[in-house]
């Protein structure tokens, strides 16, 4: 499919949030199944942190994908690889034969922040193609095409509640289960009200620690210590704590949903102590001093950290917080809070 004509007439720019998490790894069915006894969930809220795509034309025969933190890459339509850094934005534009387009994507998150910035990413790419051909922007659609279109070509197993974060936005747990023919899902807004969810940007806080994450590395070792056996029994206590910390969270019981986001961490930490880089360690240990909870967003190993707790102390942590990172190179608090809505065309 040449788009080259038709985007010379019509402009396609989508913009999705990303997310910050608690019982990933979850999402990845290599989890969920096996654990299906448990209904399996797992926590996120997406960020106004916005990933925007706007597709524009480019020469016949030829896809160029460009992105902050990235070497613009131009190939040919049948010969982009896929496991160039920015393969997913082949892979989506080959899902559709797409050429004669240039996808430009814009970041509001730092690159490589663990905040599911590609996934995010790939959702906004496909519904910009769809938005191209004349398809509905099916949401639930959007998120699953995208997330498999990332399976076939990451080389590891994946999850879909960064796509699910881009597509819909909020506030929300995602139980994960089997259908009769594939795996499905169930949204479950935490909050029942915008005004809910704009007084709870209070008891939150994202830090970036500096460091790009390259998520690979840890999903891999969670993935393979599970398939072994010697971490099942870990998974299943992530398991029940993601539950109560999403009931805590809705409750508005924030010391309770501190204590139980940093026992999540630490059991993450026993297993993969690079989850947490040496900032990343030291918000941490701060959060808890400050009664708060800390945590990696996404599979961590740098990237950022979240925390949650009662609207005094996260103003105390921030302070703290703000000490640490202001003498690491790159490092930053950042400016954001809960985006309600998910994939929008501008």
């Amino acid at each position: 499919m040449n788009l080259e004509k038709i985007l010379e007439h019509e402009k396609i720019i989508i913009s999705v949030p990303c997310r910050v998490d608690f019982g990933g790894t979850l999402d990845i069915s290599t989890f969920h199944l096996p654990l299906s006894h448990l209904s399996p969930s797992s926590f996120n809220m997406a960020l106004n942190l916005r990933t925007r795509v706007c597709l524009s034309p480019w020469q016949k025969g030829y896809v160029k994908v460009s992105s902050k933190g990235f070497k613009p890459a131009v190939f040919k339509k049948d010969e982009s690889p896929f496991n160039h850094p920015m393969g997913l934005m082949f892979a989506c534009a080959k899902y559709f034969d797409a050429h004669g387009v240039h996808i430009r994507i814009e970041s509001a998150s730092p690159p490589k922040s663990a905040m599911g910035g590609s996934s995010s990413a790939a959702v906004a790419i496909v519904a910009a193609f769809y938005k191209v051909v004349g398809k509905q922007i099916d949401k639930e659609e959007i998120a699953w095409l995208a997330h498999y279109i990332e399976a076939s070509v990451a080389g590891i197993p994946c999850g879909i509640q960064d796509q699910l974060a881009a597509a819909f936005g909020g506030v929300n747990q995602w139980f994960w289960t089997m259908g009769k023919i594939s795996p499905e899902f169930t949204k479950v807004p935490v909050f029942e009200s915008e005004d809910e969810i704009d007084k709870f940007n209070s008891n939150i806080l994202v830090a970036y620690c500096g460091i790009p994450h390259v998520s690979k590395d840890i999903n891999k070792q969670w993935v393979e210590s599970f398939i072994s056996g010697s971490t099942r029994l870990v998974f299943e206590k992530i398991a029940g704590l993601t539950k109560e910390f999403s009931k805590a969270v809705k409750t508005w019981n924030f010391r309770r949903a501190a204590d139980l986001m940093n026992q999540e961490t630490k059991l993450r930490l026993d297993m993969t102590p690079d989850v947490l880089d040496n900032t990343g360690k030291k918000l941490f240990e701060k959060a808890v001093e400050c009664d708060c909870g800390a945590r990696f967003t996404g599979a961590g190993g740098g990237g950022c950290l979240w925390a949650i707790g009662e609207s005094s102390d996260m103003d105390k942590l921030r302070n703290f917080w703000q000490e640490i990172i202001g003498i690491v190179k790159g490092a930053k608090i950042l400016d954001t809070k809960i985006e309600n809505k998910g994939i929008l065309i501008l």
